[in-house]
């Protein structure tokens, strides 16, 4: 078990070129991740909600507790920047109805699952991150629809009933089981082992489905043209810069800016995806956005995670903070008469 604890730290480190590789794979050779469809997806979703339930324990919720201003200001942020920001590009880059479902579908999710680790290589403030993506999960089932249909609703039939309800099953489910086995668990050496893998099982099922709608529609990822790519990225960076100066509008020191801005930029992708193909089957293009945003964001938030910790690197070598206790020794002896 320590050696998939270990290849399961790999794979959350290097979780970007793991879904470019899928990616690249399917593109190569379809029916790889051909199964990766209808209910199976399904269950796949699930299975990472599960990986990032059994990371929750009691400490967690005394976190939500005893911060409930701060969560609760980064969670509106995001529920609000990111789906008004989504239908504001969509107009900028004139996408068709197909891909501005797709762009909005990412921008009214709740923040990804790999959010916590960018947060953590960031030197930014997991516990808040953690706390972020906790409360944007559990009203995601009433938050996304409701954005959905107020932002497309008019221009594509969506049931944001039953969408609902699909978003209970397949995200606070599994978060409230895995949540419940890591507090009754918690201190069983088995269940250690068991959740050191989860973070790399969650990885893979999230190349899984990204590999899963490259086997479908891969065809017409290549018709969506350079467009699709500009404007996750535009929508994706924007999110970046917003979300760390609204921390600094509210007084939030540097690792809650980094941390809201990540958690802000970085959307749950995968679940956009799952909710387009479940959704909306006819849609490819709204498919397609979700399943590039899944890499992109990826991507982008480890680069600015390592952007965020190189620069701690930068500023600690130009203006040093400790001092050497040689020199601090030599200073209190007495200059000798040459």
């Amino acid at each position: 078990m320590q050696f998939l604890g270990m290849i399961s730290q790999q794979l959350s480190r290097f979780t970007a070129l793991v879904i470019i590789l899928a990616a690249a794979v399917t593109f190569i050779e379809p029916a790889t991740f051909s199964w990766v469809t209808g209910d199976t997806q399904v269950i796949v979703l699930g299975v990472i909600m599960l990986a990032m339930g059994m990371t929750l324990g009691k400490e967690d919720y005394k976190v939500l507790a005893k911060r409930p201003l701060d969560i609760f200001i980064g969670s509106i942020i995001q529920y609000t920047v990111m789906p008004i920001l989504a239908i504001g590009v969509a107009r900028l880059f004139d996408l068709s109805p197909g891909l501005t479902l797709g762009l909005v579908l990412v921008g009214t999710c709740p923040g990804g699952v790999s959010s916590n680790i960018m947060s953590y290589l960031a030197k930014g403030d997991v516990a808040f991150s953690v706390g972020m993506t906790t409360v944007s999960t559990i009203i995601a089932p009433l938050v996304t629809p409701l954005w959905l249909n107020y932002l497309v609703g008019q221009s594509v039939e969506m049931d944001g009933w039953g969408m609902f309800r699909f978003m209970l099953l397949v995200t606070l489910l599994p978060v409230a089981i895995g949540s419940m086995l890591n507090i009754l668990f918690h201190n069983k050496h088995w269940f250690n082992d068991v959740r050191a893998v989860m973070p790399g099982v969650a990885v893979l099922a999230f190349a899984a489905i990204v590999g899963g709608v490259a086997a479908v529609f891969g065809s017409q990822f290549l018709q969506s043209g350079l467009v699709v790519i500009l404007a996750i990225a535009v929508h994706n960076i924007i999110g970046y810069v917003l979300g760390y100066y609204s921390g600094a509008f509210f007084g939030m020191n540097k690792a809650k800016k980094r941390t809201i801005s990540i958690e802000v930029g970085v959307q749950n992708a995968g679940l956009a995806t799952g909710l387009s193909t479940k959704f909306f089957p006819g849609n490819a293009e709204s498919a397609i956005a979700a399943a590039v945003a899944c890499i992109w964001h990826s991507v982008s938030g480890s680069v600015l995670a390592n952007i965020f910790a190189w620069w701690d690197k930068r500023q600690e070598a130009k203006f040093p903070t400790t001092i050497d206790a040689e020199a601090i020794v030599d200073l209190g002896k007495p200059i000798k008469n040459s």
